[in-house]
């Protein structure tokens, strides 16, 4: 888990901040010794930590900004400084107690999910606004404003509990991934939304109620809304028959499109560097410049040689190591490589003289079993008793394609060329790790995903008992996900540990644009329209509000792909990119395919209209 702050305290018990002080220590080297002659650069753990703590600090400005742009946003569409303070009283109320509850838990927040409580909040602004523009729109027929949020409460609660449920269930399949961070995160974005079901579904249309609205406030309101939704009587036609199977023609084309362009997508990183960090940063450009101009490099990758205990003496375990650095020094991305054999190499040689021609493995066991001795006391190079000894390959970068060919040429050597009693291991390192990551992601995102497309199957099923409803409303998310692979792709977004939760947050999220407007076509089948009115009186309803929210969202999230952070970076795009993708899909390839569905197998029982009123 990376943490925020490195903290300390020396023997005073003064607490000493050491990011902080390493700045300052950075600032002062540079001033004092680089100019036009001298260029200082500086590598390693504390100085990489230091800069994305920098990084993850900004984080917050980013924040308000998108706090203020949404209230802004909300204002504009309900006109109303009430319906605009309870809607974001409503969503920061849950983020307050979701704060609370992380902190009874022990938990914190790292770089990763401290952008989950705004996303959370703006998911809960975007049911607030389904619940103003419910409110309004049944005062605008002639009811009262407490009769307007009973209304409310009624007709939302089936789609938005539905909604905040499947998005708790996807965010829970998170925890799959044997990752403390991403589980961290997994909890921390579960806790957010459980807390929106009482927030937004309940305590807003309860406040509400003690609001006082007048009938030409609700019509001025409806006016503007018309107004600004004229065009969507064009975009309700896309439920015609004819135009539906244009609609689902020009589908099928973007979906085999994206899932061709998305079959080769990397998982991993693609920049050198520090993946936390954009390429243009200070750290950066000095790790490719130094891993550029020396045989060392940021990046190490460590293969351990596992033998029996008190093997000091077995010089076939050294030659058969050498044998293996030899097979990796011309693997594509392996700068150098140092190893318990080089070291008995090197030992060797220096101890006879410097005579290059000793400058090999002995092959006397006691001469051997002497040097091995010696080395042990290299740090992080063998046991003592030679049970484990290490192979260190300083790679160029940590690219997803370096570390898969290296680790590649690793597995194919281990293949081909076994010993007994000796296991090759892999791997330590920082591309080790990676690499382990790597795997965890890979391994794991297929069965995120199928679990997350069950369970909103299994709810949809079970809400409207008909498999229509879980057609319609999954097919569109399904489509959105390839496309999102797509765009990933495209900008050289890999799939790691951060975008991979994006992934799997914006199905669970999008697929409210889908429970709305189904929900709203339900009931108006089950007055006895055709599908075709139908779908032309629920987008009519509800298109204007889900077209905004899914715009505010997108706009709020958008503002991280500033951060000097470059993973926060990459989530901000692509969850921007996947609520307008999923928005899109939702308004255009749900009506046409239900349509179709409609037309191929036509319902032989009356249409269930669970929860909704019928006013």
């Amino acid at each position: 888990m990376i943490t925020a702050e490195i903290n300390e305290y020396d023997r005073n018990g003064v607490h000493i901040d050491y990011v902080a002080y390493n700045r300052v220590l950075e600032e002062q080297i540079r001033a004092r010794f680089e100019d036009q002659g001298y260029e200082i650069q500086i590598i390693g753990f504390a100085k990489q930590i230091g800069d994305i703590a920098d990084g993850a600090s900004a984080v917050l400005e980013f924040c308000l900004v998108a706090l203020l742009l949404t209230a802004a946003a909300v204002y504009w569409y309900c006109h109303s400084v009430r319906f605009t303070v309870l809607t974001l009283v409503c969503s920061l109320t849950s983020l307050v107690w979701q704060f609370g509850t992380l902190r009874l838990m022990h938990y914190g927040l790292d770089p990763l999910a401290v952008l989950v409580p705004f996303l959370v909040f703006a998911i809960g602004v975007s049911h607030g606004v389904q619940q103003i523009n419910f409110i309004v729109r049944q005062i605008s027929h002639g009811r009262s404003t407490y009769d307007a949020c009973r209304d409310s409460f009624s007709g939302l609660l089936i789609p938005g509990t539905l909604a905040l449920v499947t998005a708790f269930v996807s965010f829970n399949t998170l925890l799959l991934i044997p990752i403390p961070m991403v589980r961290e995160l997994a909890i921390t974005a579960s806790l957010g939304v459980a807390y929106k079901i009482v927030t937004n579904l309940v305590m807003l249309p309860l406040a509400a109620s003690y609001f006082k609205f007048d009938a030409s406030y609700a019509e001025r309101a409806v006016i503007k809304r018309d107004q600004r939704a004229h065009w969507l009587r064009a975009l309700a036609r896309v439920a015609e028959p004819r135009n539906a199977l244009v609609v689902l023609a020009i589908t099928a084309v973007v979906f085999a499109t994206a899932v061709w362009q998305s079959r080769d997508r990397v998982i991993g990183t693609l920049q050198p560097g520090a993946p936390e960090l954009r390429a243009d940063a200070r750290f950066n450009r000095d790790a490719v410049s130094i891993s550029t101009h020396y045989d060392t490099g940021l990046d190490w990758l460590t293969v351990v040689f596992e033998a029996p205990p008190d093997s000091c003496e077995n010089v076939a375990i050294g030659i058969y190591q050498d044998r293996f650095a030899w097979a990796m020094q011309p693997v594509d991305g392996v700068l150098s490589i140092t190893s318990f054999a080089s070291q008995l190499r090197q030992y060797n040689e220096g101890y006879n003289e410097g005579n290059p021609k000793m400058a090999v493995v002995p092959i006397d066991p006691g001469n051997y079993a002497a040097l091995a001795t010696e080395i042990s006391r290299v740090p992080g190079m063998m046991r003592k008793d030679c049970s484990m000894t290490a192979v260190h390959l300083f790679l160029t970068d940590h690219k997803a394609t370096t570390i898969n060919r290296v680790i590649a040429a690793v597995k194919e050597f281990r293949f081909r060329q076994p010993m007994d009693g000796v296991k090759i291991r892999l791997a330590a390192g920082n591309a080790g790790v990676l690499a382990a990551t790597n795997e965890e992601v890979e391994h794991s995102e297929l069965p995120m995903m199928l679990y997350v497309y069950a369970a909103i199957a299994l709810l949809v099923f079970v809400v409207y008992r008909d498999l229509r409803a879980v057609l319609a409303c999954c097919l569109p998310l399904t489509i959105g996900t390839f496309v999102g692979y797509w765009f990933m792709k495209e900008l050289e977004i890999g799939l790691t540990v951060a975008t991979l939760p994006v992934m799997v947050l914006s199905v669970g999220i999008g697929v409210d644009y889908a429970f709305y407007i189904y929900n709203r076509l339900q009931l108006h089948l089950a007055k006895g329209q055709d599908i075709v009115k139908a779908f032309e009186h629920s987008i009519l309803e509800v298109g204007t509000a889900t077209i905004f929210t899914a715009i505010t969202l997108a706009v709020g999230v958008a503002t991280w792909s500033f951060s000097a952070l470059k993973f926060q970076a990459d989530m901000g795009k692509l969850l921007a990119f996947m609520f307008m993708v999923n928005m899109v899909m939702a308004m255009t390839v749900l009506p046409a395919f239900s349509v179709w569905l409609e037309r191929l197998f036509p319902r032989r029982r009356a249409v269930r209209a669970p929860g909704l009123l019928q006013h």
